[in-house]
């Protein structure tokens, strides 16, 4: 069945085809008074029942089909106005083969319907080419391909402007990528080499080394590092291998290895994660992991990965000197994590605990297939 919501077009339509039946049954020839009601009903029905033929066009089609033959077998002669819209819209759903199945069953059986409400053999053939004519289902079957196609041909359409934009979104994406490598890489390349040389000749001989030359040398190292991160991120695409929760784990060891007493928590099963969700819960470890190594001073780090039905939670705590009566700054890092977090409709929450420490909680929504 589709997953199309009942509107109220849907009850307009379904109301008015009943009306027309309803209409047509009750002017023309009377049937006798014993099947009367049960014609109504099911005169009625046909219509109704259309209510519901985009969340299941087969039923509908079978009930319309149903209270076709039966309200002529009640001795109804109306038009089967009910069951043209549901090969309409059946066929517009991709129901091809059962709709002309359905179709062949229902010219069988208005004859014999017919024929059961008293009328002759012969009568009763031309009474039923009346209430449902070749012509009229090849058109009522024709419009629905002709719609299902042309939408067809539309969503090919959007999905190929998608792919364009994508396109020229990685190549500009790959332009920006070789422009910074070209001007600013070898530029800093060249300071942070000079710097190091300078300092490691100082220290060599024996002289002290200024405070201004050692803070060129580290935001050298820390521009080189950042610059070919971003390098990485911006070379990143699906025929590459990405990092994601599965190498969190990575993280944590590599983490260890500087001193940090990391430890890593993972709730819940994980089933369905979108790749975008996927890879901002690994920067978002990687850079927390990031800062509690150079900045916190902590001793002991904690990283919490939780499957929710609905989103993916991370959490991240360290022991480190940050207070609440601090006043840190967000720094670069903390700024681009937001960014990530908020374009993917979740949220950030990060600052000092209470007991002492610092703390980065994030909700990164999972969309469920309906």
């Amino acid at each position: 069945m589709s997953s199309a919501r009942i509107g109220v077009r849907d009850w307009l339509i379904a109301a008015g085809v009943a009306a027309i039946l309803l209409i047509s049954g009750l002017s023309g020839e009377r049937p006798a008074a014993g099947l009367d009601p049960l014609g109504v009903v099911l005169l009625g029905a046909g219509g109704l029942a259309l209510v519901a033929r985009r969340r299941a066009p087969v039923v509908v089609l079978v009930v319309a089909g149903v209270c076709a033959a039966g309200y002529q077998a009640a001795g109804f002669d109306v038009f089967a106005v009910a069951y043209l819209v549901a090969v309409y819209a059946a066929v517009r759903a991709g129901h091809r083969t059962v709709t002309v199945v359905t179709s062949v069953l229902m010219l069988a059986a208005l004859p014999v319907a017919a024929m059961t409400s008293g009328l002759p053999a012969g009568e009763a053939f031309a009474q039923a080419r009346g209430v449902l004519e070749l012509a009229w289902l090849i058109a009522a079957g024709a419009a629905g391909e002709a719609l299902r196609q042309a939408e067809r041909r539309a969503d090919e359409a959007e999905r190929t402007r998608e792919e364009i934009a994508l396109r020229r979104a990685d190549e500009e994406r790959l332009h920006i990528a070789r422009e910074l490598h070209d001007t600013l890489t070898h530029q800093i390349s060249v300071i942070k080499v000079q710097a190091e040389a300078v300092v490691h000749l100082a220290q060599k001989r024996g002289e002290s080394v200024p405070d201004a030359l050692l803070a060129i040398r580290d935001a050298g190292r820390e521009a080189s590092r950042e610059l070919r991160a971003t390098l990485e991120a911006l070379r990143e695409d699906g025929s590459t291998a990405s990092y994601g929760l599965d190498q969190i784990s990575d993280l944590v060891q590599r983490a260890r290895t500087t001193g940090l007493a990391a430890s890593l928590t993972i709730e819940g099963r994980r089933s369905g994660v979108p790749v975008t969700v996927d890879r901002t819960a690994y920067r978002i470890v990687q850079e927390s992991l990031t800062n509690i190594t150079r900045h916190a001073a902590a001793v002991t780090a904690s990283v919490r990965v939780e499957y929710r039905p609905d989103a993916v939670v991370v959490q991240v705590d360290d022991d480190g000197t940050a207070t609440a009566e601090s006043g840190l700054v967000p720094g670069v890092g903390l700024l681009g994590m937001r960014e990530r977090v908020t374009a993917l409709g979740g949220r950030l929450r990060a600052g000092a605990r209470s007991e002492g420490g610092f703390r980065v909680h994030a909700e990164l929504p999972v969309e469920r297939a309906s």
